[in-house]
């Protein structure tokens, strides 16, 4: 697909570029984060930050009527030498990684009882995946995560979730000097579900965090994931794939701090969608603050429309504070299948459902194959699949 924009109709998308001024970064960054739900009033829907979430849909979770009531358990399988600990409010690790940034992720903090903490001891380097499965069996839940990797350790962390949940939890990962943290966050959750979450990376110096998000399920998911840096030389990779059917919301809202020297980022997303009233927004921003001399970073968000009465928000923004940079730059596309491509696959006898099948798979094989993880891979190429049968 052409990098040039084909907007369908019912579908925006928009960009912007602030060099040491006012932006619409500063502008969503104004209400400073804080762990006090007071800090934040109630979104109406008129706000910038909640301007394509369908509050109603939300359950409560927005304006702090949704009462917990449990039904989603937490159970993680790991390598041996892993320590997995279940903590109280109180440990110094809750929050490190950053404090909430809108109402419902402070309600989240607010809320959690308990926290489980998955940590990677210094110097180790893991052969087998960390494995999160986080199963809601109804009701309302609040939690935190926390994955902590020691000084030059190495790690591959697999967060599944499934069932059916009212979900509002914040994870934090927390990547020591010199370590290598690469996370597979998979939300396959049943179709009544809705999952709020904040994902806080704080990236150590010369560490590599790579983070690959994956949305197929629920009635609402809206992620936000978000970077900073402890000391120059972090590198952060932002991959994610979504597939947005009949009726879905899916919001991933990405926000990279570049607040260190000689630091770099990449983020790329592709999302498919078909069917009415299915709404994927992918809000991308980068801040590169005075003191981030020598910053390389990109992001580009993908789209592809499938069928009539799907609408894609992409909106990037960037946010320059220092002239001396490597490089920055932000791309979005929004388009239908090609149709050449489509000629080309028919013209060789393959039959047209085949044939967007095979589109479809090579438009999302490029971020499969960052995982991995071959047992992952499959499911989730099964999953689109399936997806699929409901249009071709």
């Amino acid at each position: 697909m052409a990098e040039a924009q084909n907007i369908p109709v019912g579908s925006t998308t928009a960009g912007s570029i602030a060099v040491a001024a006012e932006s619409t970064v500063a502008t969503r960054m104004s209400a400073p984060p804080s762990f006090d739900v007071a800090d934040f009033p109630v979104p109406h829907g008129r706000e910038e930050e909640w301007r394509f979430t369908p509050l109603e849909r939300l359950r409560g979770l927005h304006d702090g009527t949704a009462v917990a009531t449990d039904g989603v358990t937490v159970e993680v399988s790991a390598p041996e030498g892993v320590t997995v600990e279940t903590v109280g409010r109180d440990d110094a690790r809750v929050g490190r990684a950053g404090a909430p940034v809108d109402r419902v992720a402070a309600q989240a903090h607010s809320s959690f009882e308990r926290a489980s903490v998955v940590s990677v001891p210094k110097e180790t380097a893991l052969t087998e995946p960390i494995r999160i499965t986080v199963h809601g069996e109804g009701g309302v839940s609040y939690g935190q995560q926390i994955v902590e990797l020691g000084a030059f350790a190495e790690a591959v962390v697999v967060i599944d979730h499934t069932g059916d949940a009212v979900l509002a939890a914040n994870v934090d990962y927390l990547i020591g000097d010199g370590a290598k943290l690469t996370v597979v966050s998979v939300q396959d959750w049943d179709d009544k579900a809705v999952h709020v979450g904040q994902h806080n990376a704080l990236v150590g110096r010369d560490a590599s965090f790579k983070s690959i998000v994956v949305t197929l399920g629920g009635d609402v998911v809206r992620l936000h994931p978000r970077v900073r840096y402890a000391g120059p030389g972090g590198e952060a990779e932002l991959f994610g794939l979504y597939f947005t059917d009949r009726g879905q919301h899916q919001e991933h809202r990405l926000l990279i701090d570049h607040n260190a020297p000689h630091c770099t980022s990449n983020a790329m997303y592709k999302g498919a969608l078909q069917g009415s009233d299915a709404h994927a927004v992918w809000i991308g921003d980068v801040v590169i603050r005075v003191q981030a001399e020598g910053t390389d970073t990109y992001e580009m968000n993908r789209n592809l429309v499938l069928t009539d009465g799907a609408r894609v928000d992409s909106v990037p923004n960037l946010e320059i504070e220092t002239g001396e940079i490597a490089g920055a730059g932000h791309a979005s596309a929004t388009g239908r299948f090609d149709d050449e491509q489509l000629f080309y696959l028919m013209a060789r006898g393959i039959p047209e459902t085949e044939a967007r099948r095979l589109v479809v798979r090579g438009f999302f094989a490029e971020l499969v194959q960052q995982i991995g993880l071959p047992d992952v891979e499959e499911r989730l190429m099964t999953k689109i699949e399936a997806e699929l049968e409901a249009t071709v």
